[in-house]
């Protein structure tokens, strides 16, 4: 007998399509404040209104995306996973929950039991299953990067958009009331206008800046090795790729840069508004090789004038400086940003940290030391110190204008959030519009490695392409393998 279809969950009203400029970089939602849809939860079934989730990847950050979506509230329907062993481990938890290795025989049998789908697998497969569980009205929570090209992340923008399902980037300090702050703090002038922009990362810390192994091992026998290769070309199995090292390859991961902005260039992406750059360079980068990204690398974008702020320049710097490795010639550009814009956190801190983000105005700078914008530290002009937000006058003043998250504001409080906009259609902070959006920016940089050191690309965002490095479009779209292409 055919199961009956439930109701529809997905949010319809269309006071959830905010413009760009009063959504997209969170600064219009005042406290409290919801932009809410009709409640799609079935209140003529009580005994129904639990969230039915499936989740495909559930070891690694998928073994806390799982138990997170059912202590969010969530019924947990079906698991999902490649290995074998990881998934008949976290059934011992969810024994009612049916369990798949092809997430697509998943959505084939359980397409009518199920409401809303996690996503948490290596990058080259974020593509293809969120996008074919948006095509079937689910929605979406994913990982960061939300994808591993820009062309998948504009194809799940528009998707989540088409849909009108609810979605969620797993990128956490999202949720996190410090990162809200501080894009109210900048946004409300208290440094001015920002000119320039620099993020660093200690990343990678797994292998890349390696060639192609040349031995073949066995397949492990609890692995499904052409469902974790999904759209990626065929190639041997090794250690080398999965279950841990994958992140620096190109085929499947999106290197140091890719794998941590969508966590350390979140704050500075929303509160100046960066927007399509108009040139991204890899000014320098270790030595590159066919298949991986390098072991660092320093990158600038360049960003015109865009919802009346001035051009602004970001850098983006990864890799361990003092990494013999990074030598070239006995000498290596600096990978962190210069003494002379540093100091003052050396100063504070004894020495620069592994991570952090600094914000550049005309009236002073914001530095945030860790990679979520979890807190920030502000210095004016006739400063010469830092001081921490809680304490700065200046910050004191700055009136709450965005909604902080349900919850602690922690890694849970992206499934409440997410979970509230399927239920009320209140937009979740890193919802695929604005998700999509800095995931697509973020990967311009590793389009830029790949054309070239020293190469000044040009860039036409809405159009996906280089005016003047044609090259680069072969790196916007993956020669995706036959059956596991995403489209519209």
């Amino acid at each position: 007998m055919q199961q009956k279809q439930p109701p529809s969950r997905n949010k319809t009203n269309s006071k959830n399509d905010l413009s760009r400029r009063r959504f997209m970089y969170g600064v219009a939602t005042v406290a409290g404040a919801t932009f809410a849809g009709p409640n799609i939860m079935r209140a003529a079934e009580p005994n129904k209104e639990k969230i039915r989730v499936a989740s495909v990847g559930v070891g690694g950050k998928g073994a806390s995306d799982v138990d997170q979506a059912a202590e969010a509230g969530g019924e947990l329907m079906a698991l999902c996973d490649v290995d074998e062993k990881t998934l008949s481990g976290k059934a011992k938890k969810f024994p009612n929950a049916k369990l798949f290795r092809d997430f697509r025989k998943m959505f084939e049998e359980m397409e009518k039991s199920i409401d809303a789908v996690t996503v948490s697998i290596p990058d080259h497969n974020h593509g293809i299953v969120a996008g074919t569980a948006m095509k079937l009205g689910k929605h979406v929570y994913c990982q960061k990067p939300l994808t591993q090209t820009v062309y998948e992340a504009r194809t799940l923008r528009q998707l989540a958009k088409d849909k009108k399902v609810a979605t969620q980037m797993g990128n956490q300090g999202s949720a996190g009331p410090g990162l809200r702050r501080a894009v109210e703090v900048i946004q409300a002038g208290v440094i001015g206008n920002v000119t320039e922009v620099h993020v660093w990362s200690n990343r990678p810390i797994w292998p890349q800046g390696i060639d192609r192994p040349k031995d073949e091992q066995p397949v492990p026998a609890n692995l499904d090795w052409d469902q974790w290769l999904g759209p990626a070309q065929q190639r041997p199995y090794n250690k080398a790729y999965c279950p841990f090292a994958w992140r620096g390859w190109y085929d499947f991961g999106t290197g140091a840069l890719g794998d941590m902005a969508c966590h350390t260039v979140n704050m500075p992406f929303r509160a100046v508004k960066m927007g399509y750059p108009t040139v991204v360079e890899n000014e320098i980068s270790s030595p590159m090789h066919s298949e991986t990204f390098p072991k660092s690398s320093r990158i600038r974008y360049e960003f015109p004038e865009r919802d009346g702020l001035p051009p602004c320049k970001f850098w983006w710097y990864d890799g361990n400086p003092n990494d013999p490795a990074n030598d070239k010639n006995a000498f290596y550009s600096p990978l962190r940003p210069s003494a002379d814009l540093t100091k003052e956190i050396v100063e504070m801190r004894g020495k620069l940290p592994p991570s952090g983000a600094l914000l550049v105005g005309d009236k002073g700078k914001v530095f945030s030391p860790d990679d979520y914008g979890s807190q920030f530290y502000v210095m004016l002009k006739d400063e010469k110190k830092y001081m921490g937000s809680g304490n700065h006058e200046a910050v004191k003043a700055v009136p709450q204008t965005i909604a902080r998250a349900p919850g602690k504001g922690d890694d849970l409080s992206m499934k409440l959030e997410w979970f509230r906009m399927i239920q009320d259609g209140t937009p979740s902070y890193s919802n695929f519009d604005i998700a999509a959006y800095l995931t697509e920016i973020i990967l311009l940089g590793s389009i830029a490695m790949r054309v070239g050191e020293g190469v000044r690309m040009e860039w036409d965002g809405p159009n996906m392409k280089s005016p003047n490095v044609p090259e680069a479009a072969k790196f916007v779209k993956r020669d995706s393998r036959p059956g596991w292409e995403i489209t519209l």
